[in-house]
Formats: structure tokens, C-alpha cells, sequence
């Protein structure tokens, strides 16, 4: 570390109505895990949006490798080494794990038909993914892929165009916690090999254990900065909000009157007709709150959209104060 690879000076962007990004700078150095941490719009994900050429900025300056540049697009930041995975994948899912990666940049037998080596292509992923530890079947079907796999996909994107500043736009929001270990893993790796990694996130236990360096955002602005090793979670969170903050929620018991709703054995299919609710069983009654927790992708919109009338049910029953609603 010691040498800055990304800095951004005094950068702003406005939005009709809103200031998302108040005079922000920061410096990220060579083989370092930088988390950018805040609440959801604080301004994270805008700020790196502008070092990816997603926007333009309204004021400041952005240096690469000790060079002020103007970074107009997303083909311009690939040129300067600089990758980005979006909190959203941009993967064509009928298409290969090769296919995906190598889109725009194939390898041809004879350049001038624009022929496509895909042997050479698929060589290319395989060693990339050796290299990288990001194991993945180069001939799969992304839309057959889980979702941390579909997450490899991505960042391997970025490294066949020999990005070495990464940005992770909240990449464990989709993530099971063994897949989250394996990520940073991943993303251990891949400073080892002198990348360096801005990690967008508002999870303070990611932080505490994947940063080397932390800069906070608040209401678009940097309010702090600091190490792991200096400061806890509640100081973290501290900085987040701008006051303490008490991780232990009060709560009296529900008083709970009869069922309101009641779901039994309930089996729904997502798009492609793959079974995404199993057999699901539950009540609800009047006067409490029942969470449907689960990583995205584990059913849960399937299900709120069966419940709501807007996916049809396969099987099983859904009833509204007793009155059967499966297929009204």
C-alpha cells in the first residue's frame, strides 16, 4: 500500500431537487479493501456511478493513477483499469459463462471476418478463473447458475478486461452467509494479485471483517474515516447517523386477535416455470407483523406475488378471513 491508484477530489453531484454527492474526496491506494459505508442514500453507489462513467459529475476532479481524467462512460473507466459490479447483475442469461464474459471483447481466428475463437474464448475464462480462485463452469447457462456463482461471472468480467481497481456495488445483498465467506475469499484473493477493491456496503460486520480502511457517507458528504482495528460496530454506526445508536429493539408481546390470513401448502413457479414456493405454511394473525426473511432469489417476490394475485398457484390454498382467494 502507499500509493494512491484512485482519487476523487471535492466531487458533487446534484439531482433535481436533491444533492447526492456534497463535495466528496477520497484515495484509494494500490492492494486495498476501501469499504464505503452509509444508509441507504447516502450517496455511495452515486459517487462510484461517476468513477464508472455512469455520471458525470458537476464539480471535482478524478485522478487515476496520478493522471486527471475525464471519465465519459463505461467503456472509458474499462480503458483505465477500472471495474465495476453492480448490485444488479448485467448478465444475458440465456447466453454461457463464456459468452457473458467475453461479450464485446471475443478473441477471432481471422480478424478481418470477425470470426470467434470460442475455444480461445473459453481458455481465456478457464485460466482467468484458475488464476483468480473464482471457479465457475465456463459452459453454463448464467440462467441456470446460483446467484454467488452468477456474482463470480461478473467480476471475472472485470478481470478479462484487466481491471485493477474493482468496485463491489453491495455484493452481499443477494448472498447466502457461506456465500458471503467465499466472496471474501474472493476479493482477499484478488488484492493479493495488487487489486485494489472499493466495497459499497451499509453492513457494519462485512466491514469489521473484510476493510483494511473505512470512509463513512452521510447525506451525501464524507463525515468520516477510519480502521477496523481503531473502532467498533456502535462507532461505526455512530458515524453512519450521527448519533449513538441502540442495536437492541424493545418489544411487548403481539396481541394477537384470530388468523387474518392463512397460506397452506402453497407451491408457485417463478418465470421460467421452475418451482420457487415449496409446499409453504403459514398464518397470520390480526395485529402482528410476520417477516418473510431470505436472500434474494429464495421465492420470497414469487410468494408476495401469488398472495397479491399477481402470479397464479400451482397448488395449495391462500385465504383471507377464511374466504379462499387462490384464484380470484
Amino acid at each position: 500500500m502507499g500509493t494512491s491508484v484512485l482519487e476523487l477530489k471535492n466531487i458533487t453531484k446534484r439531482f433535481p431537487g436533491v444533492l447526492a454527492v456534497d463535495d466528496a474526496s477520497l484515495a484509494l491506494q494500490k492492494g486495498e479493501i476501501l469499504a464505503l459505508l452509509g444508509e441507504n442514500g447516502a450517496g455511495k453507489t452515486t459517487l462510484m456511478n461517476v468513477v464508472y462513467g455512469l455520471l458525470t459529475p458537476d464539480a471535482g476532479e478524478v485522478i487515476v493513477d496520478g493522471k486527471p481524467v475525464e471519465i465519459e462512460s463505461p467503456r472509458k473507466a474499462i480503458s483505465l483499469g477500472i471495474g465495476m459490479v453492480h448490485q444488479h447483475f448485467m448478465l444475458i442469461e440465456p447466453f454461457t459463462v463464456t459468452e457473458n464474459i467475453v461479450l464485446g471483447q471475443e478473441p477471432t481466428r481471422i480478424p478481418v471476418l470477425h470470426e470467434i475463437d470460442f475455444g480461445a474464448a473459453r481458455g481465456d475464462v478457464e485460466d482467468l478463473s484458475q488464476r483468480y480462485g473464482l471457479k465457475v463452469d465456463p459452459d453454463a447457462k448464467v440462467m441456470d447458475l446460483p446467484v454467488g456463482m452468477q456474482q463470480r461471472v461478473e467480476i471475472l468480467k472485470a478481470l478479462y478486461r484487466e481491471a485493477n481497481i474493482l468496485i463491489l456495488d453491495e455484493p452481499t445483498a443477494v448472498l447466502t452467509p457461506q456465500e458471503v465467506r467465499e466472496l471474501f475469499g474472493v476479493v482477499r484473493s484478488l488484492v493479493s494479485e495488487g487489486l485494489s477493491v472499493v466495497f459499497i456496503t451499509h453492513k457494519l460486520e462485512e466491514v469489521m471483517n473484510v476493510a483494511d480502511r473505512v470512509l463513512v457517507m452521510r447525506d451525501g458528504a464524507m463525515v468520516g474515516e477510519t480502521r477496523p482495528s481503531d473502532t467498533d460496530q456502535a462507532g461505526l454506526a455512530r458515524m453512519m447517523v450521527g448519533r449513538d445508536v441502540v442495536f437492541r429493539v424493545a418489544k411487548t408481546p403481539p396481541h394477537c386477535g384470530g388468523n387474518v390470513l392463512d397460506v397452506d401448502d402453497l407451491v408457485v413457479d417463478n418465470d421460467r416455470g421452475i418451482e420457487a414456493v415449496r409446499d409453504v405454511t403459514f398464518h397470520v394473525c390480526a395485529g402482528e407483523i410476520v417477516a418473510i426473511a431470505g436472500v434474494s432469489g429464495n421465492g420470497q417476490s414469487e410468494l408476495v406475488e401469488a398472495l397479491t394475485g399477481l402470479r397464479a398457484v400451482r397448488q395449495g390454498t391462500v385465504a383471507l378471513k377464511d374466504e379462499d382467494i387462490t384464484r380470484m
